[in-house]
């Protein structure tokens, strides 16, 4: 049987339990309750060793995450502990005495924009709401403004590309197009070696022309807004700041003719050896 304990001045016990009893092994209920009464003991070690056996048994298991934070938590193991009880949101999202665990444990390790992100998460109707609103104003704010200011963020960080359809005409033999955060457009041109920018409202600028581009056929954006661009006919791929500022990147890849950017990792197929190449940023 699952059990949930109480210490002398916490309670130890998460809010809803992600799975259902029956669907725990009997082994990580074994260790989840040596875990608890190691804990009643005193001997917090032993008891933190025993609930990660209990995950290591059951990933899911949301009670043996939830009184391990609590217990790294109060010995002062505090990004650990932040790091458990973002494992519970993961698989709880709607556990908010864990959601609010971490927008406090975010506050003490400095990380005011998280903290606030998770304080978002808790509806007026939970529990924790009380706590989340006395955490905010130690921040020198209130749960209304974090989500004014939350919206406006994320509406700021929106593409603002039309959501209609159109056409970009005049285009010397586009090739590689991608886009920017704030909804810009970038065009390679591979017979006039140049990248075309064209803003939101439809305005054009010479984003990049010169010696530098050579056949550029494709080109990616990372997430600091560094374009990459594929040389095809220099056997290159070179980088562009945002300001326009190009660098050779990677050299000696054969006839490179598309790039993909998924996080830190740059995939690069390389036409002329039948490879596609992976390169992190």
């Amino acid at each position: 049987m699952m059990k949930k304990f109480l210490a002398t001045l916490m309670v130890l016990t998460c809010t809803s339990c992600a799975m259902a009893m029956a669907e725990i092994s009997n082994d990580a209920k074994m260790y989840y309750n040596q875990g608890v009464d190691y804990y009643r003991t005193g001997q917090y070690t032993q008891a933190i060793n025993s609930f990660r056996r209990a995950i290591s048994i059951d990933s899911n298991y949301v009670d043996a995450y939830y009184n391990l934070g609590v217990i790294l938590q109060q010995m002062n193991d505090t990004s650990e502990a932040l790091n458990v009880f973002k494992q519970i949101i993961v698989r709880q999202p709607s556990d908010y005495e864990a959601v609010y665990n971490a927008a406090a444990l975010s506050y003490k390790l400095g990380q005011i924009d998280n903290a606030k992100k998770y304080l978002a998460l808790i509806p007026q109707s939970s529990p924790v709401i009380e706590r989340a609103k006395t955490l905010a104003s130690a921040m020198d704010t209130d749960l209304a403004t974090i989500a004014s200011d939350l919206a406006a963020q994320a509406a700021a960080n929106t593409p603002k590309i039309p959501q209609s359809d159109g056409n970009y005409t005049n285009l010397p033999s586009p090739t590689g197009i991608t886009t920017d955060k704030n909804g810009n457009l970038y065009v390679a041109s591979f017979s006039s070696n140049s990248i075309t920018k064209i803003s939101p409202n439809g305005t054009r600028s010479e984003f990049l022309k010169g010696t530098q581009l050579n056949g550029p056929i494709d080109i990616d954006i990372d997430s600091q807004g560094n374009i990459y661009v594929a040389n095809y006919n220099t056997d290159t791929v070179i980088k562009v700041t945002p300001e326009g500022n190009a660098t050779p990147f990677m050299t000696n890849i054969q006839k490179p003719y598309c790039l993909h950017i998924n996080g830190d990792i740059l995939f690069v197929s390389s036409q002329g050896s039948n490879t596609v190449i992976r390169h992190k940023l």
